[in-house]
C-alpha cells in the first residue's frame, strides 16, 4: 500500500505550521491593534495633558477669581465647531456635570468620577489614565483636567475628553480600517514567509524519513507483490514504518520457527535417508560378497537367486535415489508445472489400463464407477505421476478379491478424482502425517516402499493449486482436487 501523501508526517507538519501562524498572525493582529489603541491613547494624552489649563489662560475663563460663564458658553460653541473631536464638561467639586459642549441628547452620565482626575492632577506623568465618558454607562475615554478658577481655590474642574464620539466615528471609518487593511497585509506576508521557511526546513528534516518509507514500500512490492497486506486505521509515516515494523517481525519470527522445523525435518530427512539407502546397500553388497565367497560351491540356481536379489536390491535403491532428487526439486520449486487443460477421464482410463497387469496379480479388482467429462488445468505429465501413486498405493494396501474404485465428480469449482480401496484404512494417528517424507506407519508392510510417493503427490498437486486430502470409509479415499479449464483457481488454495 502506497503511503497518501496527505498522511505523511512532512504534511502534517506543513498543515500544523499553517494552523500555528494563522493564530500567532491573528493574535498577533489583535495585539497589535490594541497596542496602537493603547499608544495612540497615551500619546494623545501626553500632548494634549495641558490643554484643560491652556483653554482657561486662552480664553479668560477666569475673571476676578471666578469662572465666566459667558466666556465658557463661547468655548463651547467655539470648539463644537472648529474641533468636533474633544468634548468640554464643567464639573463641580463632586464630579456632577454643570455644563458641556456636547449634544444633550447623547449624554448617559449626570456625574463621571473624581478618583482618575485628582490622580492625574497629582502625578501628571501616569498616562495613559483613562476617565469617565458622559456619553456612555461603562467606556472610559483619555482626558485633560484643570480645576477652576484655580488650583488654590477650585469650585469646579474644566474637564475636557480627547477622544471624543465625532473622534470615534472617524476612527472608524478611517484609521480601524487602515490598521485592519495594513494588519492583513502584515500577517498574509508573514504567513507566507513563515510558512514557506517552514515547509522548506520541515523538508530537509522529513526527507530521509521520506526515502525510507519509499524503501519499505519498495521492498515490500517486490517480496510480495501479491499479498501485500494493507496496514489498517490511520496515521503519518511512522504510523507506517511501525506497523511495517511489526508485519517484518512478525514475519521474521515466522520463518525463524519454520526453519527450526526445516532443520528438524532436514535432521530426520538425513537420519531417515541413511536408514534406507543403508537397507538395500547392505543387502547388495551381503549377496555379491556371498557370491564372490562362495562361487565354487554355489549352484547355477543358487547364483541366479542371489544375483536377482541384488539386482533388486539395486533397482530399489535406484528408485529411492531418484524419488529423493524428484522431492528435492519439488521443494526447491525447480520443477514446475507446465498447465494446460485437458479431459480428466482420458487421462484416467489410461492410468488405469497401464494398471490393470498390477491389479490382476494382486487379486484385486480396479474399476471406474462413474466420470463426469470434465476439462482441467493441470500438468498431464505430473497429474498422471500422482494417479499411478494412489492406485498402486491402494491395489498394494487392498486385500485379494476386493476393489479399488475410481471417479471424478465435479465439486467447489473444480474436478475432484477420488481412489477408494477396501482395505483396513488408515490409523487415525497416522493420517495427519501421511504426506510426510518418509513416514510410515507402524504397522505397515509395504515392500520396496520408503515413504516418499505420497510427499511427492501431494507437492505435485499442490504445485497445480489443488488439493490433496485422505479419509478412512471402508479403507483409504484420496481426493485429489484440480481446477477446471477456463475456471478461477482462488478456492484451489485450501489446502489441507
Amino acid at each position: 500500500m502506497t503511503l497518501s501523501v496527505f498522511r505523511t508526517l512532512y504534511a502534517r507538519l506543513a498543515i500544523g505550521l499553517f494552523l500555528l501562524l494563522l493564530v500567532v498572525g491573528g493574535l498577533f493582529t489583535f495585539l497589535s491593534l490594541a497596542s496602537v489603541r493603547e499608544y495612540s491613547a497615551a500619546v494623545n494624552q501626553q500632548l494634549n495633558r495641558d490643554l484643560a489649563l491652556n483653554l482657561v489662560s486662552d480664553r479668560n475663563l477666569v475673571t476676578d477669581g471666578k469662572l465666566n460663564r459667558d466666556a465658557l458658553k463661547q468655548l463651547f460653541k467655539l470648539y463644537m465647531t472648529i474641533n468636533p473631536s474633544i468634548e468640554i464638561y464643567l464639573l463641580d467639586t463632586d464630579g456632577d456635570i454643570l455644563s458641556y459642549s456636547a449634544d444633550p441628547n447623547r449624554i448617559k452620565r449626570n456625574r463621571v468620577s473624581l478618583e482618575p482626575i485628582k490622580t492625574l492632577l497629582e502625578s501628571p506623568e501616569l498616562y495613559p489614565l483613562p476617565g469617565d465618558d458622559p456619553r456612555s454607562h461603562d467606556r472610559r475615554k483619555v482626558f485633560s483636567v484643570t480645576p477652576v478658577p484655580s488650583a488654590d481655590e477650585p469650585s469646579g474642574y474644566l474637564y475636557v475628553v480627547l477622544r471624543g464620539e465625532e473622534y470615534d466615528l472617524a476612527e472608524n471609518m478611517v484609521h480601524s480600517n487602515r490598521l485592519l487593511q495594513m494588519g492583513a497585509g502584515a500577517l498574509a506576508v508573514s504567513l507566507f514567509v513563515g510558512l514557506l521557511a517552514g515547509l522548506v526546513f520541515f523538508r530537509l528534516l522529513t526527507r530521509r524519513l521520506s526515502r525510507l518509507t519509499g524503501q519499505v514500500e519498495s521492498f515490500e512490492r517486490e517480496m510480495s507483490p501479491e499479498t501485500t497486506a494493507v496496514v489498517a486505521g490511520k496515521g503519518d509515516d511512522i504510523d507506517y514504518l511501525a506497523a511495517r515494523f511489526d508485519q517484518m517481525a512478525q514475519r521474521i519470527v515466522a520463518q525463524l520457527d519454520l526453519l527450526k522445523q526445516k532443520d528438524t525435518q532436514r535432521r530426520q530427512l538425513v537420519a531417515q535417508v541413511s536408514h534406507d539407502l543403508r537397507t538395500p546397500l547392505a543387502s547388495v553388497q551381503g549377496y555379491i560378497e556371498a557370491l564372490r565367497m562362495k562361487q565354487e560351491t554355489l549352484g547355477a540356481d543358487e547364483r541366479a537367486r542371489f544375483l536377482d536379489v541384488a539386482l533388486a536390491e539395486s533397482h530399489r535403491l535406484g528408485r529411492l535415489v531418484e524419488e529423493l532428487f524428484e522431492l528435492a526439486a519439488l521443494d526447491a520449486r525447480e520443477k514446475q508445472p507446465k498447465a494446460e487443460p485437458f479431459v480428466m477421464a482420458e487421462l484416467l482410463h489410461d492410468v488405469v489400463q497401464k494398471h490393470q497387469p498390477e491389479a490382476e496379480r494382486a487379486g484385486v479388482a480396479l474399476s471406474i464407477v462413474s466420470v463426469a467429462p470434465l476439462r482441467v488445468l493441470a500438468d498431464i505429465a505430473m497429474t498422471e505421476r500422482v494417479l499411478d501413486n494412489l492406485i498402486s498405493n491402494a491395489i498394494s494396501h487392498s486385500p485379494t478379491a476386493s476393489e479399488v474404485t475410481l471417479s471424478v465428480t465435479e465439486r467447489d469449482g473444480g474436478a475432484e478424482i477420488t481412489v477408494a480401496d477396501a482395505g483396513p484404512g488408515i490409523a487415525e494417528k497416522d493420517l495427519e502425517h501421511v504426506f510426510e517424507p518418509f513416514y510410515q506407519a507402524a504397522d505397515a508392510s509395504r515392500s520396496g516402499h520408503v515413504g516418499l510417493g505420497l510427499a511427492i503427490a501431494q507437492r505435485m498437486v499442490s504445485l497445480q493449486q489443488g488439493r490433496l486430502c485422505v479419509r478412512n470409509d471402508n479403507g483409504a479415499v484420496f481426493n485429489v482436487w484440480l481446477p477446471l479449464a477456463g475456471a478461477s483457481s482462488v478456492s484451489a488454495g485450501k489446502n489441507p
